[in-house]
């Protein structure tokens, strides 16, 4: 698979997006979370709050998946925040294939060469099924 990424500049965020795509084969958090400070902060929005236990993050993320692959679209960078636009193609466990959409934005600690902060927001309807009512 071709993955649309060439135009992320910033080292850090191309050693991130390697690392999730690595994990998204494979169900190996250690490359994903090494690429984490320590005390780093992850949070998405699936109702629970902010949360430093990286590696746990990533499982849950992962196991919800029989299958992922993540596309990056867009990236806006500076040197201590990136803002990742993505598609990601998935199978739900026992659900049928489907596309989500989101935006991942880290904060990055120059100096410690890491991810200090990590947010996603993401299509939910997209991800639990759920239907749009119109008025």
């Amino acid at each position: 698979m071709e993955h649309e990424d060439n135009h992320i500049d910033t080292p850090r965020a191309r050693e991130f997006v390697a690392a999730l795509r690595s994990f998204e084969q494979d169900g190996n958090p250690s490359g994903l979370v090494a690429q984490f400070a320590d005390g780093a902060t992850v949070w998405r929005l699936d109702g629970r709050a902010e949360r430093t236990d990286v590696e746990a993050f990533w499982r849950e993320y992962r196991d919800q998946f029989e299958r992922v692959s993540t596309t990056f679209r867009n990236a806006v960078e500076n040197d201590r925040e990136v803002a990742l636009e993505w598609d990601s193609d998935i199978v739900p466990a026992g659900g049928h294939p489907t596309t989500y959409r989101g935006v991942t934005v880290l904060e990055i600690d120059p100096s410690a060469d890491a991810v200090t902060a990590l947010r996603v927001y993401y299509d939910t309807v997209a991800v639990t099924g759920g239907t749009f009512v119109r008025s």
